[in-house]
């Protein structure tokens, strides 16, 4: 009888605690969800979205990984990689997904071509400028930025960073 008494005590002891304490505090929309969703409901989770923190990681990872430049081609592989579907079947490698990606356009002159294209647009609506496709049999333009052979190189030191990041995990 008496653990049940110590028991209850405790019990009565730890709500006014939770009464004192919360008398203290602002109420907040974060805490009523908080509340609603129970004690225990987070634990062990991030309380960012797994489909967020592989975008992220992918974002992250192209803003280092590819230096010069303004940035447009980055802006174009996150695009593409993250609105696939290759993505959101393996949420948890999102850096093998971006190796693949990237190696298939790598392998394809035509998805080069139109990954350059696409970034030479990009760059266009950035700067407010007409950008400099490339056309067949021309040399590129002098300014262009984003060209196929400079668009190859840059993949190809991306790849080789992609790979020893994934040999290393």
């Amino acid at each position: 009888m008496s653990d049940d008494d110590d028991a209850k005590r405790k019990s009565e002891r730890d709500a006014e605690l939770q009464r004192e304490i919360c008398k203290e505090r602002k109420f907040s929309m974060a805490e009523a969800i908080g509340r609603l969703a129970g004690p225990g409901a987070m634990k062990g989770e991030s309380p960012v979205a797994r489909t967020r923190q592989a975008e992220a990681l992918i974002q992250d990872y192209l803003r280092s990984g590819m230096a010069g430049g303004c940035g447009c081609l980055a802006v174009v592989l996150s695009r593409e990689v993250i609105g696939s579907e290759r993505l959101l079947s393996n949420l948890d490698r999102p850096l093998v997904v971006l190796a693949g990606f990237v190696q298939g356009v790598l392998g394809s002159d035509y998805k080069l071509k139109e990954l350059v294209r696409e970034t030479d647009a990009e760059w266009g609506r950035v700067y407010d400028e007409r950008p400099y496709f490339d056309r067949e049999g021309c040399p590129p333009h002098p300014d262009d930025p984003y060209t196929v052979e400079s668009v190859r190189a840059t993949l190809s030191h991306l790849m080789d960073g992609l790979s020893t990041s994934l040999e290393a995990h």
